[in-house]
Order: C-alpha cells, then sequence, then structure tokens
C-alpha cells in the first residue's frame, strides 16, 4: 500500500476550513515539554485555533525523498507557503552573514545544522510571513530530531506530519541524480531508475525530471550531493531523526505514505491518502 492512513474530510467541510477535519490531530496531542533556550524568549509567532487559519503541516523523510517536490505541490494546491530550511540555510549562505561560514563547514560535510540556527532561521521566517497576513504553512527539513520537535510544539501548532518512504538503493541514485538550474535556482533531476522487484521489493520506476532547453546548459550538482556526503546524511538521518516519527505518531499526527515511484504514480496516491483528490478535480473544473 501506498499510504497506511487517509485523513477523514467530510465533503460538507469547505475547504478554506480544510483544519477543522484535521483537529483530531492536536486535540489528542500531549502538553508541550517546557524548554530553556534562550533563542526562544524573543519569538512572537503566535498560536491560531484551527478554524481561523489554514494547514499546519510538516514534511518528513531522509534527505532526497522528495519533501520538497510533494510539499511545494500542496503549498499550491492548498494556497499556503512552503517553507523548507534547506532554502532558508541557502539562502543565508549566499548572503555573506555572520554565520555564513560556519554553515558552509557544517552543510558540506553533511552534518545537521544546529538547533539555535536552524530554529532562529525558521522563526524570522514564520513571524515575517504572520506579518504579510500568510495562514498556515508546510515545512519542509524541521524538525530533525525530538528537541527540535518539543521546541516547535513549544511555539505552534502542527495539524499533520507526512512521513514519506523510499527504498534506500532507489534514493541514493536519486539524490546522485539532482540538480539545481544556476540561473532560475529551478530544481531538477537527471536520474532514470528503473529497479526490478526482487526479495519482496517491488520494481519501481522515475523518469528524470529534466529542465527545459534554455536552463539546460546552465544545470549544476549541489556540492553536497556526492555519493560520500549522502551516505552520511543518511546514517545521520537514521540516528537522530527517525525518533521525531515516534514523537508524531504518539501524539496520532504522523501519516506514513510510501512513495510507489515518481510523480505520476505518487502524486494521485498522495491526495488520495491526504482526501484531497476530488479537490483537485473541483479545482480543475473550475479554473
Amino acid at each position: 500500500m501506498a499510504a497506511l492512513t487517509r485523513i477523514s474530510r467530510p465533503s460538507s467541510i469547505p475547504f478554506s476550513n480544510i483544519t477543522k477535519s484535521l483537529y483530531f490531530y492536536t486535540t489528542s496531542a500531549a502538553q508541550p515539554q517546557n524548554t530553556n533556550n534562550s533563542y526562544l524568549q524573543n519569538i512572537k509567532f503566535s498560536r491560531k485555533d484551527p478554524k481561523d487559519r489554514n494547514v499546519q503541516w510538516v514534511f518528513l523523510g531522509v534527505p532526497g525523498v522528495g519533501k520538497g517536490t510533494y510539499a511545494s505541490r500542496l503549498s499550491t494546491l492548498l494556497g499556503v507557503p512552503h517553507i523548507a530550511t534547506g532554502d532558508l540555510v541557502r539562502k543565508e549562505l549566499a548572503s555573506s552573514g555572520s554565520i555564513s561560514q560556519q554553515l558552509a563547514e557544517i552543510v558540506n560535510q553533511g552534518k545537521l545544522v544546529s538547533d539555535e540556527i536552524i530554529f532562529n532561521l525558521l522563526s524570522k521566517r514564520l513571524i515575517a510571513g504572520e506579518a504579510k497576513g500568510e495562514s498556515g504553512f508546510i515545512l519542509d527539513g524541521f524538525p530533525r530530531t525530538v528537541k527540535q520537535a518539543e521546541i516547535l510544539e513549544g511555539v505552534t501548532d502542527i495539524d499533520l506530519v507526512v512521513n514519506l518512504k523510499l527504498r534506500e538503493d532507489v534514493l541514493v541514485e536519486k539524490c546522485l541524480g539532482r540538480r539545481i538550474c544556476s540561473q532560475c535556482g529551478k530544481n531538477y533531476n537527471v536520474a532514470s531508475i528503473n529497479v526490478k522487484g526482487e526479495n519482496g521489493n517491488p520494481g519501481m520506476s522515475m523518469a528524470p525530471l529534466l529542465p527545459p532547453a534554455h536552463c539546460m546548459s546552465k544545470l549544476i550538482t549541489r556540492a553536497d550531493d556526492t555519493e560520500e556526503v549522502v551516505k552520511e546524511r543518511l546514517r545521520i538521518y537514521n540516528d537522530k531523526s527517525q525518533p521525531v516519527e515516534d514523537f508524531y505518531r504518539s501524539r496520532g499526527k504522523l501519516l506514513e505514505f510510501d512513495l510507489p515511484g515518481g510523480i505520476p504514480a505518487s502524486w494521485p496516491r498522495l491526495l488520495e491518502a491526504l482526501n484531497l483528490d476530488d479537490y483537485e478535480e473541483n479545482r480543475s473544473a473550475a479554473a
């Protein structure tokens, strides 16, 4: 099965109030643990009742699984900002700010950025979005540790956590095929994956996600997309981040989704699991 659970969203509930149908996720959550992190003291991001805002979701999954791809598509569909902490880090790196050199060393070694740095970047983005009138968000790349999840729980409410899963051999090949257009900054993938089913694992195909012709000559590989760094990121994820799944599972917020293939195969199944397939159809018909 591609997904273990399907979210219940009664058709009588307007989509603008979709969080009402997800409210059972937050009502079962335990009270956040007290944190002593000094960098939380100046955060002024306000909590809102689910009925007064759009969705507040998190995408989990090992690096390179496709969190950004699917979070971005859902962001467009739902009308909420897609906030990727990786993009926040890269923006800070490009700014030549006070921590850019420190961040460069951490990223190039495939290590996790400290809680303090990541959370300050994220909180600035959330506060700025709230000031502009943004309602809701889809987080991609945060939290990666239980400590980060506890910090996030202390300042805002998460309605749903989508955990994307993909077999490791396919994942490594996919990561090594990632490319970025040096001009427009969009992400592509040149890997053409066709894996035969064996040892109980089903076969899987993923077509390359190629850029338009004017971007083809401008593709670059991220400095951290080497086999050594990719495997180190997977090791770190397995050691530090998988307990985050248990954290959200214990709160009744985790939706596990096994990617059955590339976007054409996975996107409709994900919408079905989120009970959004009918919404996309209705929206397309009205466009």
